[in-house]
C-alpha cells in the first residue's frame, strides 16, 4: 500500500517537530522552509557571506536523518569561543556547499544525501527574503525584531514581496495528500512561507487537505493574549487556506471549538502533547495527523 505525499510549511524548531511526526507515515514528505531568518549564526552568514540564512533548513535536515546516521549530531555541532563562536557546524557545511557549488538548493541536497534524510527540504524562496512587519501601528523590520517586538503583530509581509518559490516547492504541494502548517513561531516562521505568492496559489488550487497544527502554549511576547481560533486568523488574514485546525484541548493555549469553525475550518482535538517536556508529542501528533487521511 502506497504511503501518502506529505508536505510541511513553517520553520524553525516548530517544523522539525512536525517533520519528526510526519516521517512516520508519509512518503514522499517535503519540507518547505521560510528563510527570512536573520539572528544567530544564520543571520551572521546572511549578512557576511550574502547566502540565504540556513539555520532552519539544518534543523528539518536533522529531524528527516537517518536513525544510523552519525550526521545528525554533528551537524548541530556548536562551535563555543573564537572567531567560530555560536555557528553551527552544519550551518558552516550548507554555506560551503553552497559556495562551492554555486546553488543553495544543491547544498541542501547534498546534506540531505549525507543524512539519508527521509524527505527533502525545500527553501520556500530561491533567495532570502526580509521579514516586514506593522506592530502597533508602527513599522518593524527583521524576523528577530518582530519575534521581541512588545505589541500586536498586524500585518507580515516579506521584501521582495514578489520573491519565487522554487518549482519543486509548488511541485510538491500540487501532487500532496496532506498539507501541514507546522506549529512554531506563528508570524515569523508560518506566516512568512505563506507570505509567498507562489506558494499561496499552491496550497489555494492544491486537491489535499490543509491542516493547521497548533502551538500548545503562547509565545511571549509575540503572540501573547492570542487564542487557537486567533492563530487560524492570522493564516487566513495572510492569505492561507486551512481545512482542519488541529489542537490539544489539555494544552495552555485556549480553543474554542465554536470560534474555529466560524472561521471555516473543522476543529480536531487530539492528545498532542507531551505534558512534561511542553513539547509536541512525536506520536500524538503524527496519529492526529494520519487520522486525517483516513
Amino acid at each position: 500500500m502506497s504511503k501518502p505525499a506529505v508536505v510541511a510549511l513553517g520553520g524553525g524548531h516548530g517544523l522539525a517537530a512536525a517533520l519528526t511526526s510526519l516521517r512516520r507515515f508519509a512518503s514522499p514528505l517535503t519540507a518547505v522552509v521560510s528563510v527570512a531568518d536573520d539572528g544567530g549564526s544564520s543571520g551572521r552568514l546572511r549578512r557576511e557571506r550574502g547566502l540565504p540564512p540556513p539555520g532552519d533548513l539544518r534543523k528539518c535536515l536533522v529531524a528527516l536523518a537517518d536513525e544510523d546516521s552519525p550526521w545528525a549530531e554533528v551537524l548541530e555541532h556548536r562551535f563555543r569561543g573564537g572567531t567560530l563562536d555560536g555557528h553551527a557546524l552544519g550551518n558552516l557545511i550548507i554555506a560551503g556547499l553552497t559556495e562551492a557549488l554555486g546553488d543553495f538548493g544543491s547544498a541542501i541536497d547534498e546534506v540531505a544525501s549525507l543524512v539519508r534524510a527521509a524527505g527533502s527540504v525545500v527553501p520556500a524562496t530561491t533567495a532570502p527574503v526580509v521579514l516586514k512587519a506593522d506592530v502597533d501601528g508602527h513599522p518593524v523590520e527583521g524576523q528577530v525584531a518582530v519575534a521581541a517586538s512588545r505589541g500586536r503583530v498586524g500585518r507580515v509581509t516579506i521584501v521582495p514581496e514578489d520573491a519565487r518559490a522554487p518549482a519543486q516547492a509548488v511541485q510538491s504541494i500540487a501532487e500532496a495528500d496532506l498539507i501541514v502548517l507546522a506549529p512554531g513561531s506563528l508570524f515569523t516562521s508560518v506566516v512568512p512561507v505563506l507570505c509567498v505568492e507562489d506558494i499561496r496559489a499552491a496550497i489555494a488550487s492544491s486537491p489535499a487537505k490543509v491542516a493547521q497544527v497548533c502551538n500548545l502554549a503562547p509565545q511571549i511576547p509575540e503572540t501573547e493574549g492570542l487564542t487557537g481560533a486567533d492563530h487560524l486568523r492570522v493564516v487566513l488574514d495572510h492569505g492561507g487556506r486551512v481545512d482542519v485546525f488541529v489542537y490539544d484541548p489539555a494544552a495552555r493555549l485556549l480553543v474554542e471549538p465554536d470560534d474555529v469553525r466560524a472561521l471555516g475550518a473543522e476543529p480536531v482535538a487530539a492528545p498532542i502533547g507531551d505534558s512534561e517536556l511542553a513539547a509536541h508529542d512525536p506520536e500524538g501528533l503524527a496519529a492526529a495527523l494520519a487520522a486525517l487521511l483516513a
